[in-house]
C-alpha cells in the first residue's frame, strides 16, 4: 500500500512523540511492504510565530489532500495571553470541523503490567479495564453561539450549546458500530434531568438503539458516571456522549490508566481519512529533555493504520510490540513508579518498541 501521511507537530513536546510515531510506521511499513510518504504543515503555535495564524490554509489544504493525519500537541504558556480565535487550541476545532471529522474515539486502557501505576485499589481495577469512549467532536457548546452581554448582574458571558437530532444520530451509529465491534455493551452519557440538550440526545439515542436489538443498551447521568468511573471501571466497555462531558470524562478515565502518556485517540468522519494524536498537551515543562512517553504517540500511528488504512495486521503488530515491552518492565518516567532503575528516555522506550516489532 501507498499512503500520503500529513505530520501536524505542533509545539513543544509535539515533534518529540510525532518523530517516535514515525520512525514505528516506518518500520512497520518496511516489515509489510508498503510505502508511506509523510509531509510535515504548520499547526498551532509554531504557525502563529510563522504565519501569523494557528492554523493555515495550506495546511487544511494538506490535510485533505492526505489519507490520513498524524497530530503531536498544540499549545504553550508563551501563546496563553493571545484571544480565544488567536490561540493554537483554536486549530484543533478548525482542523477537525475542515475534515468533517465528527466522531472521537479515545481508549482508555489499564494494561496488566501496570495495574501498580493505576490510583485505584487492586480490588476495584482487578485484572484491568478496557473502555472506549465515542465523543461527539464538532457540535455542543464548543460550537455554540458565546459572547459578551449585559446581563442581571453587569456584564457576563455566554456560551451556548445546540444539538441537531442528524449529529446524535451519526455519532450514535458510530457508538452503536463500535459496539458492535467489541462486547456489544453502550452506555450513553447525558444529564436528561436538566439540560434540554440532552432530553433530545436521549430521545434520539432510544430510537437509534432499536436498530441495534444486539447491543445492550443504557443511559447514565454525567455526575453519576464520573463516580462510577472511579468506583468500578469494569462495568463500562463503550461510552458515548457529547463533546464537553466526553471531553472531560475521557481525561479521568484516561488517569485511571496510570499515565495520560499511554492513550492514544482517533477523530474520523464519514470517509476513512481520520486524524490521530495522543491525548496529553504539549508538556513545556519536559520538552527537548527526551523524558518524554511516545507510547501514546505510538498506538496513534496504529490507530491511523487501523482506522484510515485498514491495516489492521500492522496495527495489531505495533500494539503487541507495546504490550511486550511494558511486560518486559520498560519504563519512561511517567510510569516507573517505585519500580528500580532509572526511567528510559523517549528515544530509548521509541528503541525498544522498534527492536520488539
Amino acid at each position: 500500500m501507498n499512503a500520503e501521511i500529513a505530520l501536524l507537530k505542533g509545539d513543544w513536546l509535539g515533534p518529540e512523540i510525532v518523530d517516535s510515531s514515525v520512525a514505528v510506521l516506518k518500520r512497520t511499513a518496511q516489515i509489510y511492504g508498503h510505502s508511506f510518504n509523510f509531509t510535515p504543515y504548520l499547526i498551532g503555535g509554531c504557525a502563529i510565530d510563522e504565519v501569523g495564524t494557528p492554523l493555515p490554509q495550506e495546511t487544511v489544504d494538506g490535510c485533505l489532500a492526505s489519507d490520513c493525519v498524524l497530530l503531536g500537541a498544540v499549545g504553550g504558556p508563551e501563546w496563553d495571553s493571545l484571544g480565544g480565535d488567536k490561540r493554537p487550541e483554536k486549530a484543533l476545532l478548525g482542523i477537525r470541523s475542515a475534515l468533517g471529522l465528527y466522531t472521537n474515539l479515545r481508549p482508555a486502557k489499564l494494561y496488566p503490567a501496570l495495574r501498580s501505576a493505576s490510583p485505584l485499589k487492586e480490588g476495584i481495577i482487578g485484572s484491568g479495564f478496557d473502555i472506549m469512549i465515542v465523543r461527539e467532536l464538532t457540535g455542543g457548546i464548543y460550537f455554540g453561539e458565546r459572547g459578551f452581554r449585559e446581563g442581571k448582574y453587569g456584564n457576563e458571558a455566554f456560551d451556548t450549546e445546540a444539538y441537531s437530532v442528524t449529529e446524535i444520530e451519526r455519532i450514535g451509529h458510530a457508538a452503536f458500530r463500535t459496539a458492535m465491534k467489541r462486547s456489544r455493551r453502550l452506555c450513553s452519557i447525558d444529564k436528561a434531568n436538566v439540560l434540554e440538550t440532552s432530553r433530545l440526545w436521549r430521545q434520539t439515542m432510544h430510537r437509534l438503539a432499536e436498530e441495534y436489538p444486539e447491543v445492550e443498551y443504557t443511559d447514565m447521568f454525567v455526575d453519576n458516571a464520573a463516580m462510577q468511573l472511579v468506583r468500578d471501571p469494569r462495568q463500562f466497555d463503550v461510552i458515548v456522549t457529547s463533546n464537553m462531558f466526553g471531553d472531560i470524562l475521557s481525561d479521568e478515565a484516561s488517569q485511571l490508566t496510570g499515565s495520560i502518556g499511554l492513550l492514544p485517540s482517533a477523530s474520523l468522519g464519514d470517509g476513512t481519512r481520520g486524524l490521530f494524536e495522543p491525548i496529553h498537551g504539549s508538556a513545556p515543562d519536559i520538552a527537548g529533555q527526551n523524558k518524554a512517553d511516545p507510547i501514546a504517540a505510538v498506538l496513534s500511528g496504529a490507530m491511523l493504520l487501523r482506522y484510515s488504512l485498514g491495516l489492521s495486521d500492522e496495527a495489531d503488530h505495533i500494539e503487541q510490540a507495546v504490550d511486550t515491552v511494558l511486560d518486559a518492565g520498560c519504563r519512561t518516567a511517567d510510569i516507573i513508579g517505585s519500580q528500580e532503575g532509572s526511567p528510559l528516555t523517549c528515544s530509548e522506550m521509541t528503541e525498544r518498541i522498534l527492536e520488539a516489532l
